[in-house]
């Protein structure tokens, strides 16, 4: 992409994110989340309590990206072929031929908002794995390629856990960031009284269309990252996994650290942040801002740590204590 290509484009990042605020009150750092979820590419999971606005928020960024964009309410009864479709049987009246046509599910499209996932059954969350990392169906041994862009949005509510299936392990290492939202300012939620119990309507302006997010996809791969951020991004990442060389917070808190792909997301969610910020090279507040979102989903945690009541952030911070950027 050239320069002046890009030049107009970054102006558009910034109207995104005003016209999220036109239907959001706050949440700023949910936001650039999302954001960076976007432009990296990446699938984001949200998790707050309920009425925090997480489905408001991704209904708005649908409706502010010119994108397909459908919404799954996750529940127990749903089946596979609720979200990836089914095969049909036809019947051609002229010639009475029969056959099978493919009739795609609401996983075909570009944005995809997976409500309450945690609510269906295992076999159902495991519909979405193959969409979520190849970015294609397979059914009846032909497959299909989804749509460009492809982003899902999952979200899932932390404090009901009757009739609750957690994600597994190798799902929750398909979302790039695990996004949490929490409770509002006391000025935000006087605000979200007054916006919402009025007669305004929160209107979102579409301000980016699919052609414009598959560009600035494309610049995120191109941000520098200097040798010293990378070599630090990959000493974080080996570092949360026990064993002799591991720091002793690690060792007594984690018992299964991250893989190869948290270094992955962390690199691009670095890189897709600075482009945010109108930057075109990643810095170190770039990584820390990101190392929560990008780990806090793929560390297991040990006994000892939900004894001492200790979070995955906690442990987290302990690990950026540990291993420092190099001065």
């Amino acid at each position: 992409m050239n320069t002046d290509s890009l030049d107009a484009l970054l102006p558009k990042l910034q109207q995104l994110r005003d016209a999220l605020g036109q239907a959001v009150v706050g949440q700023h750092a949910v936001v650039e989340q999302l954001l960076i979820g976007l432009l990296a590419g990446g699938h984001c999971l949200l998790e707050g309590a309920p009425g925090l606005g997480k489905t408001l928020l991704v209904r708005s960024l649908g409706q502010a990206l010119e994108l397909q964009f459908r919404r799954v309410q996750f529940t127990p009864d749903l089946m596979p072929s609720d979200i990836l479709g089914t095969e049909l049987l036809e019947e051609d009246h002229g010639t009475g031929h029969r056959h099978f046509r493919f009739q795609q599910g609401p996983v075909f499209t570009n944005l995809l908002l997976a409500d309450e996932l945690n609510r269906t059954p295992p076999k159902t969350q495991a519909a979405l794995l193959e969409a979520m990392q190849e970015r294609t169906v397979s059914y009846a041994g032909t497959t299909y390629a989804l749509p460009a862009p492809f982003f899902v949005l999952a979200t899932q509510n932390p404090i009901e856990q009757a009739g609750t299936y957690p994600l597994p392990e190798a799902q929750l290492d398909r979302f790039l960031l695990h996004v949490r939202v929490d409770y509002p300012s006391e000025q935000e939620e006087r605000d979200i009284l007054l916006q919402t119990t009025g007669s305004s309507s929160g209107t979102v302006p579409q301000v980016m269309h699919a052609d414009d997010v598959l560009a600035l996809q494309a610049a995120v791969r191109q941000v520098h990252v200097s040798d010293d951020v990378l070599s630090w991004i990959t000493r974080l990442v080996r570092a949360s996994r026990p064993g002799p060389d591991a720091p002793q917070a690690v060792n007594h808190w984690i018992k299964w650290g991250a893989g190869p792909r948290a270094g992955q997301s962390l690199v691009l969610a670095a890189k897709a942040r600075a482009l945010l910020q109108g930057r075109f090279a990643t810095t170190r507040e770039d990584v820390q801002a990101l190392v929560a979102p990008v780990m806090r989903h793929r560390l297991l945690l040990s006994f000892a740590a939900e004894a001492e009541q200790k979070g995955a952030d906690d442990v987290i911070a302990a690990l950026l204590q540990a291993v420092p950027f190099p001065a």
